[in-house]
């Protein structure tokens, strides 16, 4: 796993998505109502919708162009739409926000 550091608490508005790209590969990254930090592929699998610019509810992310609704835990599509997004591990300590990125996904 890759660890990369995207930033601080403050630079994540609540309920606010901010895209990132790390090595080429371009992450949503949210800060919850409840302060927890969540980050997952900026891509709708619909038709490419960013979500970084998409509507925050709970532990949900509404995609901004077709309002597909995306957890932000495990990435799934809610039914009856299908699809899923990549989901990527966070790590918050102090005021430090870390994306973890699995080599693999890593563009050259």
């Amino acid at each position: 796993m890759k660890k990369v550091v995207i930033g601080s608490k403050e630079d994540l508005p609540r309920l606010t998505g901010k895209a990132v790209v790390i090595d080429g590969v371009e992450v949503a990254v949210f800060r919850l109502s409840n302060g927890e930090v969540k980050a997952v592929e900026n891509r709708c699998p619909h038709r490419g919708g960013p979500l970084a610019e998409g509507v925050v509810s709970g532990e949900f992310v509404f995609c901004p162009l077709h309002e597909w609704k995306i957890c932000l835990t495990d990435g799934k599509v809610q039914e009856p739409d299908p699809g899923c997004v990549k989901t990527y591990p966070v790590e918050a300590e102090g005021n430090e926000v870390r994306v973890f990125l699995a080599e693999e996904s890593v563009k050259a």
